[in-house]
């Protein structure tokens, strides 16, 4: 599973170049495991939501998903040469804090052509824990009719006191897919975010169960 739609203007041979840095770049300073990764559906829309607690979850999803994948991106890493880069393989800005329609619509694109979106859909960066949420994913669903993925990593932040233990260890579990039905209007969209933000938080709480019972570092 390695082809897939991505955004007007996206290079296909960068994407997937892209992926296979972003899979093997981190081994170095990170003991990576993956679990799961055989539950992305091989076909039709989907969005991925996961959780986010550094810059470095993006490029592990963005590597480990076993099809191409256009993620929202804050249009803040947009700029220069790194902006022309993330563009080029099909990443796509938007505003947070605000439903920003063009990036929508170009995601919206991507998913009814039977690609795959990612998004962070945490309100706040934070500590990865899933405590709000934004609206956009629970629109693309509603938009798209696409199934969702949950993805939660844990092992990536850094502790509190600064020292990092040497190649620490690093779990991202992939969840059951579904199909949540997200109804009209405002009420519908809320109802259908809470509904991805509890389904995303039980599974990191799951990885985060599983981690301390093999007493496996922090998040």
């Amino acid at each position: 599973m390695t082809g897939g739609a991505l955004p007007e203007g996206a290079n296909g041979l960068l994407h997937d170049a892209g992926r296979v840095f972003g899979r093997y770049h981190l081994r170095l300073a990170f003991r990576i495991r993956v679990h799961g990764r055989d539950r992305m559906p091989e076909t039709g829309p989907v969005v991925v939501i996961a959780n986010h607690s550094s810059m470095i979850e993006p490029q592990l999803i963005f590597g480990m998903l076993p099809r191409r994948s256009a993620f929202l991106v804050k249009a803040e890493m947009f700029k220069g040469a790194a902006g022309r880069f993330l563009r080029a393989i099909g990443q796509i800005p938007v505003k947070r804090g605000e439903i920003d329609r063009a990036p929508l619509m170009s995601a919206v694109g991507v998913l009814k052509a039977g690609g795959v979106v990612g998004v962070f859909p945490e309100g706040t960066r934070g500590a990865g824990d899933v405590g709000a949420a934004e609206k956009g994913a629970a629109w693309l669903v509603r938009a798209s009719g696409a199934t969702v993925l949950p993805v939660a990593t844990r092992g990536t932040l850094k502790p509190a006191n600064g020292k990092r233990r040497w190649r620490p260890r690093v779990d991202i579990l992939t969840g059951e897919p579904f199909t949540p039905k997200v109804g009209p209007g405002r009420t519908g969209l809320e109802e259908g975010t809470e509904e991805l933000r509890l389904r995303l938080a039980e599974l990191v709480k799951t990885l985060d169960d599983w981690r301390a019972e093999n007493r496996i570092g922090s998040p």
